[in-house]
């Protein structure tokens, strides 16, 4: 009897090692995931051309990014004048950097290198093939950018502060911290005021797949 169970071998658990299945309804959701991802980068273009501008430590690269984006869509509109090709063509440009985002609950984390991922460094690797979204501290990452979408959630973090603040309990040392964190939120508030000119009318943001962050009924 012990030699029996001695040669029987447990399969492979199916979520070491996804086949069947398994393995397809796991690529159906990273193609999800990256359509949507594609989908959110291509608003955040659209919000770049109306004006609407990112903010956060990552801005200017995204923007750079945009302008440049922006200046083939020009030299393109003379061959491509439909707005079905132009939207194609929207769709084909942004697509290599929409692989690079990660949804943050209050952020857009453009993951293109590693060694600045401020998460990473945190955590003493920079290694990693993905964010580590538990570590983000979007006002200091260099790859981080907030748009307006994320406002509701900075605002409701600086109410929340200066609740506390408010509140006779609170010892003074601890309000003198929550000062230090309430100013940091209302720096964030007031950079994505000031890219976005648009603080009293923000924009919905699209429909999150199953998985993914709702960032604004967070």
């Amino acid at each position: 009897m012990a030699e029996a169970f001695g040669q029987f071998q447990y399969p492979t658990p199916p979520l070491n090692r996804p086949g069947g299945s398994q393995a397809l309804f796991h690529a159906q959701v990273q193609e999800l995931e990256e359509e949507h991802h594609l989908h959110l980068t291509i608003d955040a273009f659209r919000q770049f051309q109306a004006g609407q501008l990112p903010a956060g430590p990552g801005a200017r690269d995204l923007i750079a990014t945009f302008t440049h984006v922006d200046g083939a869509l020009q030299e393109g509109a003379s061959l491509e004048p439909s707005v079905l090709d132009t939207d194609r063509r929207v769709e084909n440009l942004l697509r290599t950097h929409a692989g690079t985002l990660h949804v943050g609950p209050a952020n857009y984390c453009w993951f293109r290198d590693p060694t600045k991922a401020l998460c990473l460094r945190l955590a003493g690797t920079t290694e990693a093939t993905r964010p580590l979204i538990g570590l983000c501290d979007s006002a200091r990452c260099p790859q981080a950018t907030h748009h307006a979408c994320h406002r509701p959630i900075w605002a409701e973090q600086a109410a929340t502060f200066q609740a506390f603040l408010g509140n006779p309990r609170v010892p003074t040392g601890e309000k003198t911290r929550l000062r230090r964190e309430h100013d940091r939120v209302q720096r964030v508030l007031d950079s994505i005021d000031q890219a976005t000119s648009t603080a009293m009318s923000t924009p919905a943001c699209p429909s999150v797949p199953s998985g993914e962050p709702d960032i604004c009924r967070s």
